[in-house]
């Protein structure tokens, strides 16, 4: 028998924000979220707006709340949730643009601060190279963990830190900082450390680990801050 399954969505139309609620037929819950809101969209209100591309959590287009819980709609399936009711609204610390579509670009905007590439003292050695810059499987295992970041903003919305402070770099930035500095080829940490070091930088951080808890790829940028924060501390008391 089909079931019925009540969807209460945060709706933002530019002006004022407001919650609805739809019922929604199906034949299981082994379906996702994002393909619920998709069967509203389709079917009774054309006008919801959702923002999605993959539906395979690669991409990281599709992050919302659900159930009070920073998630991706593709990623997470009905049978994971629990209560009679499906609560699901914009990501928190962003500015809603409409329904469940927030902006995104401060956090690339944070992103480019820490400068997320490969920096090496001559740029002709890269664009230019005549060989490949090797690693060991142990240089790899540094950062590795790290690089599985597909900034989808699920940390930068569940952080405390970034609720109270909108200049703070947040870890979705941090992690990325961490990931290229410790990568062997790179040589840009000077380049990096006035940004990392500075008032909303690294030491901002509260350590609440809420961002590594949300994050659908398993990265942990909490422990990305802490390794930054050591690797200060310990370059600071290099003679």
């Amino acid at each position: 028998m089909p079931e019925v399954v009540a969807v209460k969505v945060k709706r933002f139309d530019g002006k004022r924000s407001w919650w609805q609620e739809y019922k929604v037929e199906l034949k299981g819950r082994k379906i996702s979220v994002l393909d619920v809101l998709l069967k509203i969209k389709e079917e009774q209100d054309p006008t919801l707006a959702v923002r999605y591309s993959c539906r395979m959590a690669i991409c990281g287009s599709c992050g919302m709340v659900i159930n009070g819980v920073p998630r991706l709609a593709c990623q997470t399936l009905l049978t994971e949730l629990k209560g009679d009711v499906i609560a699901v609204e914009p990501m928190w610390n962003h500015r809603v643009i409409k329904d469940l579509v927030v902006d995104t670009e401060p956090n690339f905007e944070k992103l480019r601060e820490v400068k997320p590439y490969i920096i090496r003292p001559s740029v002709k050695e890269i664009y230019e190279s005549e060989g490949e810059f090797g690693q060991t499987p142990e240089e790899l295992d540094k950062y590795y963990n790290f690089a599985y970041c597909i900034e989808c903003g699920l940390c930068m919305a569940a952080c405390p830190i970034v609720a109270s402070d909108k200049n703070f770099l947040g870890p979705m930035a941090l992690n990325a900082a961490y990931r290229w500095s410790a990568d062997s080829r790179d040589m840009g940490w000077k380049e990096r450390l006035d940004v990392i070091d500075s008032e909303h930088g690294v030491w901002t951080c509260h350590i609440a680990y809420t961002c590594s808890a949300v994050c659908p790829r398993g990265v942990d940028p909490g422990f990305a801050i802490q390794m930054l924060k050591t690797a200060i501390v310990l370059r600071k008391k290099r003679p």
